[in-house]
Order: structure tokens, then C-alpha cells, then sequence
């Protein structure tokens, strides 16, 4: 399954109705978590007490060993007497939800993975703590600094729902098109700057029968709506994905959205891998690594995901999407970059004070840079990546995500509406084989925004 928080694939079970229908049984059982804490102190911010902290982490690209050998020795240096009941699924919701029904959820929860569970719906219906008691709370490494300021405000701003932060985005996702950087140098490919450009390079690819030019995870198309909407807030600025998530009128047919939908559709038809569209994520990835495609897009968990099939001289490298019309309102270099790795304390556990408190210790730079080295991924923890040694793959986003400086754009009404992401995801595997053209890509989900924004049983956010 997918490993990340916006390239998810179809849920088993429509997540926000289900979610609904599960997590708010007829009769509701009662908060647990309004027993008393224990005392707090500056050492114990929260009152964590002495019941167990379960732990329930998404077992995907990034594994578990993480939580295993970082994290969780980590908060138990501290708390010695509280016991970690350390679980790990590749299913959170269909292994989750059920909890969340009968009033007995797990503390921490990476709600990660092709099939996590809707925040959206997890927020209307209570079950979400409050985490900005966390962001004024001293730092694990300093008490002079709080931990709100060692984290990107993007953290602050993504996780926020209907007023409160409650949910923490742990690992710094930077998208863009990877490649081989050894593949580029043996044959003087040259990163493209321009999309002219680029389809000039899947020419010569193509035409040097080498291997193909391009790739996606065709059974979750959603790796491809990243780039199409990234190109668009390019060509239109970043109020073309606000838009879209305020499901203004419109949003989606804007004219930056043709073009972007146009040009994708037009690599789907030329330029693919042979079956891509029959293809999983990995599968695509690992034709990559032996060098039967060259370019995808992907995130910066990628290298990490792919380390036990990518050749030691391989080299990963990313580079943004290329200039498209020349007037672009972004310019060349920005990029999608957000938090992602979504984890989330249950309101009505046990012992939410331990959750907050596990997530302190996740937030210090130790935690954060073993994490780092451990996956080969950044954290949103800052600095926490000094001195330390990461890989070619991690090496080019930073420098992706140096160079955009305030040119990085972001959406969320795909975590915010679980039907509009469903349609999103099979509209673009359309789209991609030739089964929609662009026009009637974006009418199909321009309509599907439209529901959702009439549907007064939905709940709305608002950027």
C-alpha cells in the first residue's frame, strides 16, 4: 500500500460515511479521558500518569523499526513505568475504526497509508485531541523554547482543524519527478527547466529505446494528480489550489487547470512505460531501479521505500516541475512541499496525556534525526538533520526545498473531503489512459466539489 498522506489509494470502505456511521454509534460512550492526570511539572508537561500508551504506527515504506528503536526507548527513558503497547497495520482503518466505535481507540496513531482513516470525519465527530496544549509546552531538548518553535508552521497550519491543532504531520514531504542521477550523467540527459523541454527529453529517451520515459503508480493515480495540480498553482498561482480547497465555484476548470490537465494527458498518451496503468507504486518504482523507466513522480519517502532494490550507484535526484507557458505566476522551482505522516491522538483513550507526551518526544532533534537517518526522509523538526549524514535522494529534495524558499505550495481537500479524493483518484487513472479528455477530467470533478459543498451533512473547512 501507498505510505503517504496524500498519495492514497481507494479506501476498502468509503471513509468519511463510514467513519460517521462507525466512530458516532447510537448511543456514545463516554469520554475516558476526563479522568485526572497526574500531577504536571516541567518535566511532566502534560500529567502523564501510569496507565499503558498504545501505539499503533502505518507499517509501510517508512516500517516500524523507527518507532520500535527511536521513539519509544526514547519516552520510556523518562516514563519507565508506563507500558508501550507497540502494534503496527498496513489497514488503519479497517483495523481502527471499530475501536473508535465501541469507545476504546489507541492513544497515538500514525493514521497513514492508502487507507487511512478520514480526518475530516474524525474531527467533526470529537474524536480528536487537542494538540496545542503540545505546541506550548517546553521542548524535549530545551524548556526555554517551546516546541511550536522548533517545528515548521506549516505543521501548525495543516494539522489545525475546525480551530485546533490535532493533527502532527511528522515528516517533511517534498514532491517532485525523480530519476537516476547516474542514469542522466551516462547519457547527457539534462534536467529540464522548461515543459518543452521536458517533452523534448521523453522524445530522446523514447527514441534511444534505452527505457521508457516516464512512469506512475497506475493503481493509485493519485501520484499523478500531484504534479497535474502542482503545475497548475505554477501556471496560476498559488490561489488555484486555495480555491480548490474551499471549494469555490469553479475551482477546477480554471484555465490553469486545462493546461495542466492537457499536458499530463498528453504524456499519458506518448510517453508511459507499457503498462503502467496495471502497475502498484512499487512495482513502477522497482522497473525504475533496473533501469527500465526514467522519470516518476514521487515523494521524498521514495529512496528509503525502495532501498532493498535500488542499484548502490543508482543515486536518486528530484527536480521540479518545469516552466509550462512562460508567464507562469510561480516561477521556476517551487515546488509541493508539506507535512505528511500524519499521526493523531485519540481524544477518548485512556491515557491522551501519554500520547502528547510520546509526540514531545518524537519532536526532539535526537528523535527526529535518528528518524531522519534511520528512513532517509526529512523531519519538520528544524536543524534536526545537522551533522548528520543523509543520502543523495534526501541531499536534492533539501537543496529542491532551499532553493523554492517561499515558492512551496500545499492543498488539503483531500484529507478534508474522502469522496472528492476518491473521484480525484479514479478521474486521473481516466485521464491518464484516455478515457477523459481534460475538459470533461475537470467537469467530472468540479461536480463532485459541488456535491460536497451542497451537502450540508458535510462538514466544511476552510484555508
Amino acid at each position: 500500500m501507498s505510505r503517504r498522506e496524500l498519495l492514497r489509494g481507494a479506501a476498502l470502505v468509503p471513509v468519511a460515511g463510514a467513519l460517521a456511521a462507525c466512530a458516532t454509534p447510537a448511543a456514545p460512550p463516554a469520554a475516558t479521558s476526563s479522568a485526572a492526570p497526574a500531577a504536571t511539572s516541567a518535566a511532566n508537561p502534560f500529567g502523564v500518569g501510569t496507565k499503558p500508551l498504545e501505539i499503533w504506527i502505518f507499517d509501510g515504506g517508512f516500517g516500524q523499526d523507527y518507532a520500535k528503536n527511536i521513539h519509544e526507548p526514547l519516552f520510556k527513558s523518562k516514563y519507565s513505568g508506563v507500558e508501550i503497547k507497540h502494534n503496527a497495520t498496513k489497514e488503519i482503518t479497517k483495523v481502527l475504526q471499530p475501536r473508535f466505535a465501541g469507545g476504546n481507540p489507541p492513544e497515538v496513531i500514525d493514521n497513514s497509508g492508502a487507507n487511512f482513516m478520514d480526518f475530516g470525519a474524525l474531527s467533526q465527530d470529537g474524536q480528536l485531541q487537542d494538540l496545542t496544549p503540545l505546541l506550548d509546552a517546553p521542548s524535549w531538548d530545551d524548556p526555554n523554547v517551546k516546541v511550536r518553535d522548533t517545528i515548521d508552521q506549516s505543521v501548525i497550519d495543516i494539522g489545525t482543524y475546525d480551530g485546533k491543532f490535532s493533527v502532527l504531520g511528522y515528516v517533511n514531504y517534498i514532491h517532485g519527478i525523480w530519476y537516476s542521477q547516474k542514469v542522466f550523467r551516462d547519457n547527457d540527459w539534462q534536467i529540464p527547466k522548461t515543459w518543452d523541454e521536458f517533452l523534448a527529453l521523453c522524445e530522446t529517451i523514447k527514441k534511444s529505446g534505452k527505457m521508457a520515459p516516464f512512469t506512475y503508480a497506475g493503481k493509485f493515480p493519485q501520484y499523478l494528480y500531484e504534479p497535474l495540480l502542482t503545475m497548475a498553482a505554477k501556471i496560476g498561482g498559488n490561489e488555484v489550489l486555495v480555491n480548490i480547497d474551499n471549494l469555490e465555484d469553479g475551482a477546477w476548470t480554471t484555465e490553469a487547470m486545462k493546461t495542466a490537465a492537457a499536458a499530463w494527458a498528453e504524456v499519458g498518451a506518448k510517453y508511459l512505460m507499457e503498462g503502467t496503468t496495471g502497475l502498484d507504486h512499487v512495482q513502477t518504482q522497482t522497473a525504475q531501479n533496473k533501469y527500465k523507466v526514467a522519470m516518476l513522480p514521487s515523494g521524498s519517502w521514495l529512496e528509503n521505500e525502495q532501498k532493498t532494490t535500488t542499484p548502490a550507484d543508482f543515486e536518486y535526484g528530484m527536480f521540479p516541475i518545469p516552466d509550462v507557458t512562460g508567464s507562469d505566476k510561480l516561477p521556476y522551482g517551487a515546488l509541493h512541499t508539506q507535512p505528511g505522516e500524519n499521526f493523531i491522538v485519540s481524544a477518548r483513550s485512556g491515557h491522551p496525556q501519554a500520547g502528547m507526551e510520546y509526540l514531545r518526544a518524537m519532536l526532539s532533534k535526537k528523535a527526529a534525526g535518528d528518524f531522519s537517518e534511520l528512513v532517509r526522509t526529512l523531519t519538520v523538526v528544524k536543524g534536526a538533520t545537522e551533522g548528520r549524514d543523509i543520502s543523495p535522494g534526501v541531499t536534492s529534495a533539501s537543496k529542491a526545498v532551499a532553493a523554492a524558499g517561499a515558492n512551496a505550495v500545499y492543498y488539503r481537500w483531500n484529507n478534508w473531503y474522502g469522496p472528492l479524493k476518491d473521484e480525484a483518484v479514479a478521474a486521473t487513472g481516466e485521464l491518464m489512459s484516455g478515457g477523459l479528455t481534460a475538459d470533461k477530467y475537470l467537469e467530472r470533478l468540479q461536480k463532485k466539489a459541488d456535491e460536497i459543498k451542497n451537502d450540508s451533512s458535510i462538514k466544511k473547512f476552510k484555508r
